[in-house]
């Protein structure tokens, strides 16, 4: 009997790929030539294209990967299949029932207690995209054990990018996953508790839902780094959703790397930054000591100095600059146009906006309300400390304003060498000159470590539209890194948002998170320590080595004998060394950048690029060297070491921090 439901299960996969081969074919094959201009003929065809991209069958990937059966009901299919997309066959009967779909979200919230209609709910487990096995759950009342197939797909080895958790997503993470749109969510997540993907299938289920309107106004997100990006560049491709901007906030912002002192770009990247870049732009805008003259032909029109000042008092600081500029211009010559009316003149518009336009409004108005770059007024502010004191006011105290002064201004802001902190108050200015425009739906990982001129940047980008946050207070490791998440939400323009948080781990083995979570008191003492559902024993080894560089060659071999990918994360300043001890015992392995992407199994991974990503064997090297890069070392090593979701081997010759022992 098991094996004839195999066998069906097996017939059911094989027409559901062969549907979907149809539908791809059927995209294919239409032309965008219908439409009727070129444009619309460009437009149609590049959502012809990303139609066929959506149908997509990745090998690896099951169809579907589970099965409700459901009471009898007239409007609603006895039998439904959960996919990662949608498949109906020739007759538009469906074969696979989208996952985002309504009536799937049983397969993740019905219980015993709550069947949501469902009779019995049926697992897949797969092994290279065949169907291998399947587990029942009958939804009666009585209660369900641990799933088998559920923790298997959850332990299962990983190679390569990030894989999406569709197939076991959890019903506290399904709740988040299919909040409203209009709600900004912030996500609190443990290592191992899934934050990230949940944030990504957030974003896939909104699409779907949402299609048509964040089509046009977009979905973005938001990465620590390029690193972390191609880790999970493949989940949403993977659940055909193949039209969203991944970027870091570099990208966003413009990828000014200068190098900077921590404690500078901490001052600068303060949330009172806001009011002292917003009064060094209207300072530009100075009081009128000239009128107006404008002539036209043998006529002469004055408007008086008194009457200009009126005018740039009304506008000033009640609109952004860029427009004010504009329509001081514009009232400037509807105050020429009174007059030539009082004269007997029939002007129209065409003379006010050639009034606006003339030498004269265009000489007060570079007078009075320059037009200005944001890298103008930044350059002025962070090289004129007569300027910059007038502009921070009592918002900076005389200390943090000689902190963040160049030492030795650029000639022009043209030579300056802007940095990642400078990039934030740059967007500040560019948004107080023109409004920058909003998108539907940004999601922000890692927001933690951002800073609040950061975190203002970003709300802009969803200013009408709402936000899925996440991170974790514990892994903060920089030193402007949030404390509090109302506080996160606040400076995103987000207030309402909800904060839910997630303790429960599936990756990390519980012996490893539990060794991680000594070091909490010190660096996160306000969070409940995360649990994890794997008990791991014997997944952690910790060995005091007389030489850390030889030992590593074998400790990589270790890993090599078992399935699954190897990073070995080490202090930044220790790559060199170790790199050289790896190619001498010709050990193949890359070094991670920022930048860079590898398929290779076995990683050799800077500590401040470890952030967000996972394998499944993670060799970690003198801990003590990794806390003391930096000034909140403890929560870096926190990170570290919460990577691994098989084994952890750390290797020490110098003494463990303290809160480890």
């Amino acid at each position: 009997m098991p094996g004839d439901v195999l066998e069906a299960e097996r017939a059911h996969l094989a027409a559901s790929r062969a549907a979907l081969r149809a539908m791809r074919e059927h995209a294919q094959s239409l032309s965008a030539d219908a439409a009727g201009d070129w444009v619309s003929q460009q437009v149609l065809q590049s959502l012809l294209d990303q139609r066929v991209a959506a149908l997509a069958d990745h090998p690896d990937a099951p169809l579907f990967f589970g099965r409700l059966d459901r009471a009898a009901e007239d409007d609603l299919p006895s039998t439904v299949y959960v996919g990662r997309r949608h498949v109906h066959d020739e007759d538009s009967r469906p074969l696979v029932i989208d996952w985002r779909a309504p009536i799937s979200r049983a397969f993740y919230q019905a219980s015993p207690a709550d069947p949501m209609g469902v009779e019995l709910r049926r697992r897949f487990g797969y092994q290279g995209g065949e169907l291998t096995a399947y587990e029942d759950e009958p939804l009666d009342g009585r209660a369900l054990g641990q799933s088998r197939l559920l923790t298997e797909e959850i332990e299962r080895p990983r190679t390569g990018p990030m894989r999406d958790i569709v197939a076991t997503i959890q019903p506290d993470q399904d709740e988040i996953v299919r909040a409203d749109l209009g709600v900004t969510v912030c996500v609190q997540g443990a290592p191992g508790t899934g934050k990230t993907a949940v944030g990504l299938h957030r974003a896939a289920y909104l699409l779907f839902t949402h299609r048509e309107k964040l089509s046009r106004s977009g979905v973005t997100i938001v990465g620590p780094n390029r690193a972390f990006l191609s880790y999970i560049s493949s989940v949403l491709p993977a659940l055909g959703e193949v039209k969203v901007d991944q970027t870091t906030v570099a990208g966003i912002l413009g990828d000014h790397s200068h190098p900077e002192d921590p404690e500078v770009a901490a001052v600068k990247g303060d949330a009172r930054m806001a009011e002292v870049v917003k009064r060094a732009l209207w300072l530009h805008v100075t009081k009128p000591v000239e009128g107006l003259l404008f002539t036209k032909g043998i006529n002469r029109y004055r408007v008086p100095d008194y009457e200009v000042r009126e005018i740039v008092a009304s506008l000033r600081g009640t609109t952004r600059y860029g427009p004010g500029r504009a329509t001081l211009a514009q009232r400037l010559a509807h105050a020429v146009l009174v007059q030539m009316e009082r004269r007997g003149e029939s002007p129209d518009d065409r003379v006010q906006d050639a009034v606006a336009r003339s030498k004269p409004v265009k000489a007060v108005l570079d007078a009075v309300w320059p037009k200005l770059t944001p890298e103008q007024v930044l350059f002025r502010l962070l090289s004129d400390a007569e300027f910059l004191a007038k502009a921070a006011k009592s918002d900076l105290s005389p200390e943090e304003q000689a902190l963040i002064l160049w030492r030795k201004p650029y000639k022009s802001h043209r030579s300056a060498k802007w940095t990642a902190a400078d990039a934030a108050l740059l967007d500040e200015l560019a948004d107080l000159i023109e409004r920058t425009p909003s998108q539907g739906h940004l999601v922000v990982d890692e927001a933690q470590d951002l800073s609040a001129m950061q975190l203002r940047a970003l709300g802009r980008r969803c200013r009408t539209g709402s936000a899925t946050v996440l991170g974790d207070l514990a892994q903060g490791t920089t030193p402007w890194s949030a404390r509090s998440w109302k506080t996160v939400l606040d400076h995103l323009g987000q207030p309402s948002g909800e904060v839910t948080e997630l303790t429960l781990g599936f990756r990390v083995p519980r012996e490893i998170l539990d060794f991680a979570a000594r070091l909490l008191p010190s660096v996160a003492p306000e969070l409940a320590p995360p649990r994890s559902l794997r008990p791991g024993a014997g997944s952690l080894s910790v060995r005091r080595e007389a030489d850390v560089a030889a030992a590593l060659p074998g400790a990589v071999r270790q890993a090599l004998a078992q399935e699954g990918s190897i990073g070995v994360i080490v202090a930044d300043a220790d790559i060199p060394a170790l790199t050289t001890a790896l190619e001498a015992a010709q050990v193949p392995h890359t070094v991670l950048g920022p930048d860079s992407t590898s398929d290779d199994r076995v990683l050799l991974v800077p500590a401040t690029l470890a952030k967000g990503l996972e394998y499944d064997h993670v060799i970690v090297t003198e801990p003590a060297a990794i806390v003391e890069a930096e000034e909140r070392g403890l929560a870096r090593l926190y990170v570290v070491l919460t990577r691994a979701v098989t084994s952890l081997t750390i290797l020490h010759s110098r003494d463990l921090p303290e809160e480890l022992r």
